[in-house]
């Protein structure tokens, strides 16, 4: 995977860090601001003052109208379903700065990213905690070039009971081919398990429809080229059948605004380019 994909780990933790000095945040997370390296820990600090805040929501929205609250309410969507699932064992793929596994979930949590992130996380535990909290497995990975199986394996991810998998804003990043391989993992995942993971719209990527979103579209599809895959919408479903998933729910702007946004009074536009699918594992 392009190693330009690591310096994407900041941003969405950040936003979930300034959303907690709003009077009604999304996102409850209370270490979401001391995660994060150095960087973002300064922009959050000064993001207490609100046109500090003010200022970092533009320039977001700039790029990708909607982006803000699109990136809360799917953590909160996963944060929902994490809570209510009877799985013990949580897999993060492509974890960033993800706090799940630091005492925001009583399972055991295996967190997979990029060498690169991998480092920085460990750093930032032994900071704020003296090591990794016991529940918590760091595992370093590259999607398009080694194995997720064998990489899980030997940090003693053994898969013999429902697992609950996160894979928030990953795919995107990857081929077609390394998307795939992963679901070949997942089709090996125990009855019961359960699946969240985000797409974008495959429309959006062929420059079909861009919501607004060109200045996005010219840097990560077409300049950068960081932004590769994506489906549609009602393709979603057969594609994870064929892997033995089922899936239970797709949320986008509509579904978020009605779940999140309207009964906590934030009037926030939902990013149409990308969606949030729910699936589970039919069989082993």
């Amino acid at each position: 995977m392009n190693t330009a994909v690591t310096g994407t780990a900041v941003g969405p933790m950040v936003i979930a860090a300034v959303d907690q000095f709003d009077a009604h945040p999304l996102v409850r997370d209370d270490l979401a601001a001391r995660i994060l390296p150095v960087s973002g820990r300064l922009a959050v600090a000064a993001a207490r003052w609100r046109p500090v805040r003010n200022a970092l929501f533009a320039a977001t929205e700039k790029k990708i109208p909607g982006l803000w609250a699109s990136m809360l309410c799917r953590k909160r969507y996963i944060d929902d379903r994490l809570d209510a699932t009877e799985a013990r064992t949580a897999v993060v793929l492509g974890a960033g700065f993800d706090t799940r596994g630091c005492g925001n979930w009583d399972g055991r949590v295996f967190e997979v990213d990029l060498p690169a992130n991998v480092e920085a996380k460990h750093d930032r535990l032994r900071a704020l905690f003296g090591s990794v909290p016991e529940r918590l497995t760091l595992v370093p990975v590259d999607f398009e070039r080694q194995s997720l199986a064998d990489s899980l394996a030997e940090k003693g991810y053994e898969g013999d009971g429902p697992v609950f998998f996160v894979w928030e804003a990953v795919t995107q990043y990857l081929t077609e081919d390394a998307v795939r391989a992963t679901f070949d993992f997942l089709a090996q995942a125990p009855a019961g398990s359960e699946l969240v993971f985000t797409f974008l719209r495959k429309d959006f990527l062929d420059g079909e429809a861009l919501f607004g979103a060109e200045a996005a579209h010219r840097e990560f599809v077409t300049k950068r080229r960081m932004w590769k895959f994506g489906l549609v919408p009602d393709d979603v479903a057969p594609f994870v059948a064929a892997y033995g998933w089922a899936q239970t729910e797709q949320l986008g702007p509509r579904e978020f605004t009605a779940r999140y946004l309207e009964p906590a009074a934030r009037r926030l536009p939902v990013s149409e380019i990308e969606r949030t699918a729910h699936c589970v594992k039919l069989s082993s």
